[in-house]
C-alpha cells in the first residue's frame, strides 16, 4: 500500500493552515502552523509571486494532502468525477469524503486518516458485518460500519471518540457501542474540506 512519508507538520505549513493530520497534537501548541506559520526551506519567508497556475496547484495540492491521497489516486478521482452528472468539482469532493479512512475520521472512530489507514489495513472494521481492509473504500447509503468484536483497538477508538465535536448529518455514530450508520450522500454544504474545488478543475482542464 502506497503512502506519503514525508513530514506532516511541513505539509500544514507549506499550505499555509491546519490540514490536521496529526490528531490530537494539531489541537496543541505543538503544532507546527503555531509554532512557525510560514512555508517550510530556506526562502519560505521569502515573497512568492501569486499566479493563478500556483494558487490553481496550491488548492490540488492542499486537497490531496488533506485526504491522504497520492497524485495518481487523485487523478483517478478527478476524472470519475468528470464523468459523473453534475458539477465536477462537487462530485470529486463527495468521492474523496466518502472513502472509508475519511468517513472513520469524520465519525470520531480515529484522531486523524493516517491512523483510521492503519486500523482498517489491520482488519478492525467492518461494513455491514464483512471485514473491509482497504482505506479507499466507498461507502454507500444505508450500510453499516462497525468495529470488529474480538478487536483490541477499541481503547484507541474510544480515545479519539473524545476529539470530536460533531458528526456530519448524512452520518450517523454510536459512541457508545462504536457503530455508525451511513444515512446518505454528503451535500456540498456539508462537507467542510478547506479547499476551492473549483480552481481544481481549472487546473486539470488545462
Amino acid at each position: 500500500m502506497a503512502r506519503d512519508t514525508s513530514p506532516q507538520c511541513k505539509q500544514c505549513r507549506r499550505e499555509g493552515q491546519k490540514l490536521f493530520l496529526k490528531g490530537a497534537r494539531c489541537l496543541t501548541e505543538k503544532c507546527g502552523v503555531e509554532r512557525r506559520s510560514y512555508p517550510p526551506g530556506e526562502h519560505g519567508r521569502g515573497r512568492m509571486r501569486q499566479s493563478e497556475y500556483r494558487q490553481q496547484l496550491r488548492e490540488k495540492q492542499k486537497a490531496r494532502r488533506y485526504y491522504q491521497v497520492l497524485e495518481r489516486q487523485f487523478r483517478g478521482y478527478y476524472d470519475k468525477a468528470s464523468r459523473q452528472p453534475g458539477i465536477t468539482g462537487e462530485n470529486l469532493l463527495r468521492l474523496l469524503e466518502r472513502r472509508l479512512d475519511n468517513v472513520l475520521v469524520r465519525l470520531g472512530f480515529a484522531a486523524s486518516r493516517r491512523q483510521a489507514r492503519q486500523l482498517i489495513g489491520h482488519g478492525h472494521w467492518l461494513v455491514n458485518g464483512r471485514r473491509v481492509d482497504i482505506p479507499s473504500y466507498q461507502v454507500r447509503p444505508d450500510e453499516v460500519i462497525s468495529i470488529r468484536a474480538d478487536s483490541k483497538a477499541a481503547d484507541v477508538v474510544r480515545s479519539a471518540t473524545e476529539l470530536t465535536a460533531a458528526v456530519p448529518p448524512w452520518l450517523q455514530a454510536d459512541h457508545d457501542s462504536l457503530t455508525a450508520k451511513v444515512l446518505r450522500l454528503p451535500e456540498r454544504g456539508e462537507i467542510t474540506t478547506p479547499v476551492a474545488e473549483q480552481l481544481i478543475v481549472e487546473l486539470y482542464s488545462k
